[in-house]
Protein backbone atom coordinates (compact mmCIF):
# COMPACT_ATOMS: atom_id res chain seq x y z
CA UNK A 1 0.00 0.00 0.00
CA UNK A 2 0.95 3.33 -0.83
CA UNK A 3 2.67 5.61 2.11
CA UNK A 4 3.91 8.88 0.90
CA UNK A 5 2.44 11.40 -0.76
CA UNK A 6 3.02 11.42 -4.76
CA UNK A 7 3.91 14.86 -6.48
CA UNK A 8 2.32 14.68 -9.59
CA UNK A 9 3.10 17.53 -12.64
CA UNK A 10 0.47 17.75 -15.58
CA UNK A 11 1.92 18.35 -18.48
CA UNK A 12 -1.44 20.04 -20.26
CA UNK A 13 -3.38 20.99 -17.59
CA UNK A 14 -6.06 22.75 -19.15
CA UNK A 15 -6.92 20.20 -21.79
CA UNK A 16 -9.56 17.12 -21.56
CA UNK A 17 -7.50 14.91 -19.73
CA UNK A 18 -5.17 17.29 -17.40
CA UNK A 19 -9.04 18.27 -16.43
CA UNK A 20 -10.05 15.03 -15.74
CA UNK A 21 -6.69 14.05 -13.84
CA UNK A 22 -6.89 16.97 -11.41
CA UNK A 23 -10.44 15.90 -10.83
CA UNK A 24 -8.81 12.20 -9.78
CA UNK A 25 -6.66 13.73 -7.61
CA UNK A 26 -8.98 16.43 -5.88
CA UNK A 27 -11.02 12.96 -4.86
CA UNK A 28 -7.33 11.66 -2.92
CA UNK A 29 -5.91 14.65 -1.03
CA UNK A 30 -4.13 11.91 1.15
CA UNK A 31 -2.09 10.52 -2.05
CA UNK A 32 -1.54 12.87 -4.31
CA UNK A 33 -0.40 16.45 -4.57
CA UNK A 34 -0.07 19.19 -7.96
CA UNK A 35 3.85 19.58 -7.79
CA UNK A 36 3.54 21.53 -11.24
CA UNK A 37 0.86 22.07 -13.83
CA UNK A 38 1.37 23.36 -17.53
CA UNK A 39 -0.81 24.37 -20.66
CA UNK A 40 0.36 26.40 -23.82
CA UNK A 41 -1.15 29.75 -23.88
CA UNK A 42 -5.04 29.39 -21.44
CA UNK A 43 -3.86 31.23 -18.76
CA UNK A 44 -7.57 31.88 -17.31
CA UNK A 45 -8.01 28.28 -16.57
CA UNK A 46 -4.29 27.46 -15.40
CA UNK A 47 -5.06 30.66 -13.03
CA UNK A 48 -8.45 28.90 -11.73
CA UNK A 49 -6.60 25.39 -11.28
CA UNK A 50 -3.45 26.96 -9.58
CA UNK A 51 -6.25 28.55 -7.34
CA UNK A 52 -7.63 25.65 -6.57
CA UNK A 53 -4.49 23.13 -6.19
CA UNK A 54 -2.08 25.61 -5.44
CA UNK A 55 1.16 23.78 -7.08
CA UNK A 56 4.62 25.36 -6.61
CA UNK A 57 5.63 26.11 -10.77
CA UNK A 58 3.09 26.86 -13.01
CA UNK A 59 4.08 26.80 -16.68
CA UNK A 60 2.86 28.63 -19.85
CA UNK A 61 4.88 27.95 -23.57
CA UNK A 62 3.06 31.47 -24.78
CA UNK A 63 5.11 34.95 -23.40
CA UNK A 64 2.17 36.74 -22.97
CA UNK A 65 -0.02 34.29 -21.56
CA UNK A 66 2.52 34.01 -18.62
CA UNK A 67 2.87 37.32 -17.95
CA UNK A 68 -1.01 37.54 -17.46
CA UNK A 69 -0.99 34.59 -15.54
CA UNK A 70 1.92 36.06 -13.19
CA UNK A 71 -0.47 39.12 -12.99
CA UNK A 72 -3.43 37.73 -11.57
CA UNK A 73 -1.79 34.80 -9.15
CA UNK A 74 -0.19 37.78 -7.76
CA UNK A 75 -3.82 39.49 -7.74
CA UNK A 76 -5.07 36.72 -6.11
CA UNK A 77 -2.42 35.84 -3.31
CA UNK A 78 -1.47 32.98 -4.74
CA UNK A 79 2.10 31.64 -4.57
CA UNK A 80 2.35 29.69 -7.13
CA UNK A 81 5.43 30.54 -9.07
CA UNK A 82 5.38 31.26 -13.26
CA UNK A 83 7.68 29.80 -15.38
CA UNK A 84 7.84 29.92 -19.49
CA UNK A 85 8.62 27.97 -22.23
CA UNK A 86 10.03 24.66 -23.64
CA UNK A 87 12.74 24.85 -21.09
CA UNK A 88 10.46 25.04 -17.98
CA UNK A 89 8.28 22.30 -19.31
CA UNK A 90 11.07 19.87 -19.09
CA UNK A 91 12.32 21.10 -15.96
CA UNK A 92 8.96 20.75 -13.81
CA UNK A 93 8.83 17.20 -15.75
CA UNK A 94 12.06 16.11 -14.91
CA UNK A 95 12.00 17.64 -11.38
CA UNK A 96 14.03 15.69 -8.64
CA UNK A 97 10.49 16.35 -6.36
CA UNK A 98 8.74 15.17 -8.78
CA UNK A 99 7.47 10.99 -8.66
CA UNK A 100 4.70 11.05 -11.56
CA UNK A 101 3.97 12.96 -14.75
CA UNK A 102 1.13 13.11 -16.44
CA UNK A 103 2.12 13.70 -19.76
CA UNK A 104 -1.32 15.15 -21.67
CA UNK A 105 0.39 17.65 -24.29
CA UNK A 106 -1.33 17.04 -27.17
CA UNK A 107 0.90 16.83 -30.42
CA UNK A 108 4.71 16.57 -31.36
CA UNK A 109 5.15 19.65 -28.52
CA UNK A 110 4.88 17.39 -26.05
CA UNK A 111 7.56 14.95 -27.07
CA UNK A 112 10.75 16.72 -25.52
CA UNK A 113 8.82 17.30 -21.78
CA UNK A 114 7.74 13.72 -21.99
CA UNK A 115 11.32 12.44 -22.90
CA UNK A 116 12.88 14.41 -19.91
CA UNK A 117 10.49 12.73 -17.79
CA UNK A 118 11.45 9.71 -19.11
CA UNK A 119 14.80 10.48 -18.73
CA UNK A 120 14.76 11.33 -15.46
CA UNK A 121 13.47 7.95 -13.94
CA UNK A 122 9.52 9.27 -13.41
CA UNK A 123 6.30 7.05 -13.43
CA UNK A 124 4.95 8.70 -16.91
CA UNK A 125 1.61 8.24 -17.42
CA UNK A 126 1.20 9.15 -21.58
CA UNK A 127 -1.81 9.95 -22.98
CA UNK A 128 0.58 12.31 -25.62
CA UNK A 129 0.64 9.37 -28.33
CA UNK A 130 2.75 11.86 -30.57
CA UNK A 131 5.94 10.84 -28.30
CA UNK A 132 5.45 7.20 -29.27
CA UNK A 133 4.44 8.02 -32.77
CA UNK A 134 7.33 10.14 -33.86
CA UNK A 135 10.17 8.33 -31.69
CA UNK A 136 9.27 5.34 -30.76
CA UNK A 137 12.27 3.37 -30.89
CA UNK A 138 14.05 6.23 -29.31
CA UNK A 139 11.30 6.62 -26.38
CA UNK A 140 11.32 3.08 -25.38
CA UNK A 141 15.55 2.59 -25.24
CA UNK A 142 15.44 5.46 -23.09
CA UNK A 143 12.47 4.00 -20.92
CA UNK A 144 14.23 1.13 -20.22
CA UNK A 145 17.99 2.96 -20.06
CA UNK A 146 16.43 5.26 -16.98
CA UNK A 147 14.45 3.10 -15.57
CA UNK A 148 11.13 4.75 -16.05
CA UNK A 149 7.74 2.92 -15.63
CA UNK A 150 5.15 3.83 -18.37
CA UNK A 151 1.99 3.12 -18.20
CA UNK A 152 -0.76 4.36 -20.61
CA UNK A 153 -3.77 6.47 -20.68
CA UNK A 154 -5.61 6.20 -24.02
CA UNK A 155 -8.80 4.51 -23.01
CA UNK A 156 -7.78 1.38 -24.93
CA UNK A 157 -4.11 1.18 -24.78
CA UNK A 158 -4.96 1.38 -20.79
CA UNK A 159 -7.97 -1.73 -21.73
CA UNK A 160 -5.01 -3.87 -23.29
CA UNK A 161 -2.74 -3.41 -20.63
CA UNK A 162 -5.42 -4.56 -18.58
CA UNK A 163 -6.08 -7.67 -20.43
CA UNK A 164 -2.66 -8.61 -20.72
CA UNK A 165 -0.74 -11.03 -17.89
CA UNK A 166 -0.80 -9.87 -14.32
CA UNK A 167 -1.42 -6.06 -15.97
CA UNK A 168 2.43 -6.18 -16.02
CA UNK A 169 4.62 -2.96 -17.04
CA UNK A 170 7.16 -4.48 -18.63
CA UNK A 171 6.21 -5.61 -21.98
CA UNK A 172 8.46 -2.78 -23.63
CA UNK A 173 11.23 -5.61 -22.55
CA UNK A 174 9.52 -8.84 -23.17
CA UNK A 175 6.76 -8.14 -25.65
CA UNK A 176 3.67 -10.37 -26.33
CA UNK A 177 5.30 -13.11 -28.25
CA UNK A 178 5.96 -15.22 -24.91
CA UNK A 179 3.00 -14.00 -23.00
CA UNK A 180 0.94 -16.24 -25.54
CA UNK A 181 -1.48 -13.59 -27.17
CA UNK A 182 -2.29 -13.76 -30.66
CA UNK A 183 -3.61 -10.59 -31.16
CA UNK A 184 -5.15 -6.53 -29.55
CA UNK A 185 -8.22 -6.04 -30.78
CA UNK A 186 -8.30 -1.73 -31.45
CA UNK A 187 -11.64 -0.96 -30.69
CA UNK A 188 -12.95 2.63 -32.00
CA UNK A 189 -16.20 4.37 -32.01
CA UNK A 190 -16.31 5.20 -36.00
CA UNK A 191 -16.76 8.59 -34.80
CA UNK A 192 -19.60 11.41 -35.91
CA UNK A 193 -19.63 10.31 -39.20
CA UNK A 194 -19.33 6.43 -39.42
CA UNK A 195 -23.02 6.39 -41.23
CA UNK A 196 -22.81 9.58 -43.23
CA UNK A 197 -23.58 9.40 -46.80
CA UNK A 198 -19.65 9.74 -48.25
CA UNK A 199 -20.82 12.37 -50.77
CA UNK A 200 -21.46 14.43 -47.47
CA UNK A 201 -18.23 13.67 -46.19
CA UNK A 202 -16.83 17.12 -48.03
CA UNK A 203 -19.37 19.75 -46.32
CA UNK A 204 -18.71 18.32 -43.52
CA UNK A 205 -17.90 21.20 -40.96
CA UNK A 206 -15.48 21.85 -37.93
CA UNK A 207 -18.22 22.30 -35.77
CA UNK A 208 -19.62 19.02 -36.90
CA UNK A 209 -16.44 17.05 -36.57
CA UNK A 210 -15.63 18.06 -32.96
CA UNK A 211 -18.88 16.92 -31.61
CA UNK A 212 -17.59 13.41 -30.85
CA UNK A 213 -20.99 11.26 -30.08
CA UNK A 214 -19.44 9.55 -26.99
CA UNK A 215 -16.53 11.11 -26.38
CA UNK A 216 -15.59 15.30 -24.75
CA UNK A 217 -12.18 15.74 -25.92
CA UNK A 218 -10.03 18.64 -27.81
CA UNK A 219 -10.51 20.26 -31.47
CA UNK A 220 -7.84 18.57 -32.65
CA UNK A 221 -7.87 14.95 -31.33
CA UNK A 222 -11.40 15.45 -32.39
CA UNK A 223 -11.32 15.77 -35.48
CA UNK A 224 -8.87 13.14 -35.08
CA UNK A 225 -11.62 11.02 -34.20
CA UNK A 226 -13.62 11.71 -36.82
CA UNK A 227 -11.16 11.06 -39.46
CA UNK A 228 -9.73 7.80 -37.83
CA UNK A 229 -6.56 9.09 -37.94
CA UNK A 230 -6.32 8.91 -34.17
CA UNK A 231 -6.74 5.08 -34.29
CA UNK A 232 -3.79 4.64 -36.83
CA UNK A 233 -1.81 6.87 -34.19
CA UNK A 234 -3.20 4.52 -31.57
CA UNK A 235 -2.30 1.24 -33.27
CA UNK A 236 1.40 2.77 -34.20
CA UNK A 237 1.45 3.58 -30.37
CA UNK A 238 0.13 -0.17 -29.45
CA UNK A 239 2.84 -1.38 -31.09
CA UNK A 240 5.34 0.37 -29.23
CA UNK A 241 3.75 -0.11 -25.50
CA UNK A 242 3.36 -3.35 -26.05
CA UNK A 243 6.60 -4.22 -28.55
CA UNK A 244 4.30 -6.06 -31.14
CA UNK A 245 3.82 -5.90 -35.13
CA UNK A 246 1.10 -3.94 -36.73
CA UNK A 247 -0.21 -7.22 -38.02
CA UNK A 248 -0.98 -8.29 -34.55
CA UNK A 249 -3.28 -5.10 -33.60
CA UNK A 250 -6.60 -5.29 -35.79
CA UNK A 251 -9.33 -2.02 -35.62
CA UNK A 252 -12.61 -2.70 -34.68
CA UNK A 253 -15.45 -0.32 -35.16
CA UNK A 254 -17.39 -0.33 -31.83
CA UNK A 255 -19.88 2.28 -31.47
CA UNK A 256 -20.82 1.89 -28.41
CA UNK A 257 -17.98 2.58 -26.96
CA UNK A 258 -18.68 -0.05 -23.84
CA UNK A 259 -15.87 -1.98 -24.66
CA UNK A 260 -12.09 0.19 -24.58
CA UNK A 261 -10.30 -2.83 -26.42
CA UNK A 262 -9.75 -6.75 -26.69
CA UNK A 263 -6.96 -9.03 -26.53
CA UNK A 264 -6.65 -12.44 -27.84
CA UNK A 265 -4.90 -15.34 -26.43
CA UNK A 266 -3.80 -18.38 -28.63
CA UNK A 267 -5.78 -20.41 -26.90
CA UNK A 268 -8.87 -18.72 -28.29
CA UNK A 269 -9.59 -16.96 -24.99
CA UNK A 270 -10.78 -13.19 -25.90
CA UNK A 271 -10.54 -10.52 -22.63
CA UNK A 272 -12.41 -7.40 -22.94
CA UNK A 273 -12.27 -4.35 -20.40
CA UNK A 274 -15.46 -2.39 -20.26
CA UNK A 275 -16.52 1.05 -18.52
CA UNK A 276 -18.04 4.12 -19.09
CA UNK A 277 -16.76 6.24 -21.80
CA UNK A 278 -14.94 8.52 -18.81
CA UNK A 279 -11.59 9.16 -19.06
CA UNK A 280 -11.30 9.46 -14.92
CA UNK A 281 -11.29 5.13 -15.32
CA UNK A 282 -7.91 5.03 -17.05
CA UNK A 283 -6.33 7.47 -15.53
CA UNK A 284 -7.67 6.84 -11.84
CA UNK A 285 -6.20 3.26 -12.91
CA UNK A 286 -2.26 4.43 -13.51
CA UNK A 287 -2.22 6.82 -10.88
CA UNK A 288 -2.49 4.22 -8.46
CA UNK A 289 -1.64 1.19 -10.36
CA UNK A 290 -0.66 -1.14 -9.23
CA UNK A 291 -3.74 -0.58 -7.09
CA UNK A 292 -6.87 0.89 -7.48
CA UNK A 293 -8.78 3.53 -6.35
CA UNK A 294 -12.26 5.71 -6.53
CA UNK A 295 -12.29 7.57 -9.71
CA UNK A 296 -15.63 9.04 -9.22
CA UNK A 297 -16.81 7.29 -12.92
CA UNK A 298 -20.26 5.80 -12.08
CA UNK A 299 -21.02 2.09 -12.68
CA UNK A 300 -21.46 0.97 -15.98
CA UNK A 301 -25.22 -0.54 -16.61
CA UNK A 302 -24.97 -3.65 -19.08
CA UNK A 303 -29.35 -3.73 -19.21
CA UNK A 304 -29.34 -0.24 -19.93
CA UNK A 305 -26.65 -0.51 -22.61
CA UNK A 306 -28.45 -3.58 -24.40
CA UNK A 307 -26.44 -4.09 -27.51
CA UNK A 308 -22.70 -4.28 -28.34
CA UNK A 309 -22.22 -3.89 -31.78
CA UNK A 310 -18.90 -4.66 -34.30
CA UNK A 311 -17.93 -3.79 -37.43
CA UNK A 312 -14.45 -3.40 -39.66
CA UNK A 313 -13.33 -0.10 -40.75
CA UNK A 314 -14.71 1.41 -44.16
CA UNK A 315 -11.34 2.63 -45.89
CA UNK A 316 -13.26 4.66 -48.09
CA UNK A 317 -14.69 6.72 -45.80
CA UNK A 318 -12.11 6.24 -43.78
CA UNK A 319 -8.58 6.75 -45.83
CA UNK A 320 -6.39 8.54 -42.85
CA UNK A 321 -6.86 5.22 -41.06
CA UNK A 322 -5.42 3.27 -44.30
CA UNK A 323 -2.40 5.67 -45.04
CA UNK A 324 -1.91 5.30 -40.59
CA UNK A 325 -1.61 1.69 -40.89
CA UNK A 326 0.62 2.25 -43.99
CA UNK A 327 3.26 3.93 -41.98
CA UNK A 328 3.30 1.62 -39.12
CA UNK A 329 4.33 -0.79 -41.78
CA UNK A 330 7.12 1.08 -43.47
CA UNK A 331 8.17 2.20 -39.74
CA UNK A 332 10.92 4.65 -39.42
CA UNK A 333 10.20 8.29 -39.60
CA UNK A 334 7.18 7.56 -41.73
CA UNK A 335 4.70 7.71 -38.74
CA UNK A 336 6.49 10.93 -37.62
CA UNK A 337 5.77 12.25 -41.47
CA UNK A 338 2.04 11.38 -41.16
CA UNK A 339 1.65 12.65 -37.88
CA UNK A 340 3.24 16.40 -38.80
CA UNK A 341 1.40 16.11 -42.32
CA UNK A 342 -2.18 15.37 -40.20
CA UNK A 343 -1.18 18.20 -37.55
CA UNK A 344 -0.98 21.15 -40.30
CA UNK A 345 -4.11 19.60 -42.10
CA UNK A 346 -6.38 19.17 -39.21
CA UNK A 347 -5.47 23.22 -38.35
CA UNK A 348 -5.65 24.14 -41.79
CA UNK A 349 -9.70 22.50 -41.21
CA UNK A 350 -10.17 24.19 -38.27
CA UNK A 351 -9.46 27.51 -40.05
CA UNK A 352 -11.88 26.36 -42.60
CA UNK A 353 -8.78 26.87 -45.38
CA UNK A 354 -9.30 23.11 -46.70
CA UNK A 355 -12.60 20.39 -46.31
CA UNK A 356 -12.82 17.85 -44.27
CA UNK A 357 -11.90 15.36 -46.80
CA UNK A 358 -8.76 16.95 -48.19
CA UNK A 359 -6.88 16.19 -44.75
CA UNK A 360 -6.17 12.38 -46.11
CA UNK A 361 -5.03 14.36 -49.57
CA UNK A 362 -2.53 16.32 -47.60
CA UNK A 363 -0.83 13.39 -45.72
CA UNK A 364 -1.36 10.94 -48.39
CA UNK A 365 0.82 13.40 -51.15
CA UNK A 366 3.36 14.10 -47.89
CA UNK A 367 3.72 10.61 -47.70
CA UNK A 368 4.48 9.67 -51.19
CA UNK A 369 7.24 12.50 -51.31
CA UNK A 370 9.08 11.87 -48.22
CA UNK A 371 11.18 9.02 -47.81
CA UNK A 372 11.03 7.12 -44.89
CA UNK A 373 14.46 6.84 -42.57
CA UNK A 374 15.21 4.80 -39.87
CA UNK A 375 16.42 7.52 -37.45
CA UNK A 376 19.41 7.42 -35.28
CA UNK A 377 18.86 11.06 -33.20
CA UNK A 378 16.07 12.72 -31.93
CA UNK A 379 17.48 15.65 -34.46
CA UNK A 380 16.74 13.48 -37.36
CA UNK A 381 12.94 12.82 -36.36
CA UNK A 382 12.32 16.75 -35.67
CA UNK A 383 13.95 17.39 -39.52
CA UNK A 384 11.40 14.91 -40.38
CA UNK A 385 8.83 16.44 -38.86
CA UNK A 386 9.71 19.72 -39.98
CA UNK A 387 10.34 18.60 -43.28
CA UNK A 388 6.77 17.05 -43.75
CA UNK A 389 5.17 20.32 -41.40
CA UNK A 390 6.79 22.57 -44.57
CA UNK A 391 5.90 20.78 -47.35
CA UNK A 392 1.89 19.79 -46.08
CA UNK A 393 1.87 23.83 -46.13
CA UNK A 394 3.23 24.07 -49.46
CA UNK A 395 0.44 22.06 -50.69
CA UNK A 396 -2.29 23.66 -48.82
CA UNK A 397 -1.26 26.89 -50.37
CA UNK A 398 -1.93 26.39 -53.78
CA UNK A 399 -5.49 25.23 -52.90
Amino acid sequence: MQTAVQQITILGATGSIGVSTLDVIARHPERYQVFALTADRRWPLLATQCMMHKPRYAVLNDAAAAVELERELRRQGCATEVLQGADALAAVAAHEQVDTVMAAIVGAVGLLPTLAAVKAGKKVLLANKEALVMAGGLFTRAVAEHGAVLLPIDSEHNAIFQCLPNHRADYLADGLRSSGVRKILLTASGGPFRNTPLSDLSKVTPEQACAHPNWSMGQKISVDSATMLNKGLELIEACWLFNTRPQQVQVVIHPQSVIHSMVEYIDGSVLAQLGNPDMRTPIAHALAWPERIESGVSSLDLVATARLDFSAPDYERFPCLHLAQQAADVSGTAPAILNAANEIAVAAFLNRIIRFDQIAVVIAHVLSRLSSLEPRSLAEIQGADAEARALAQQLIATW
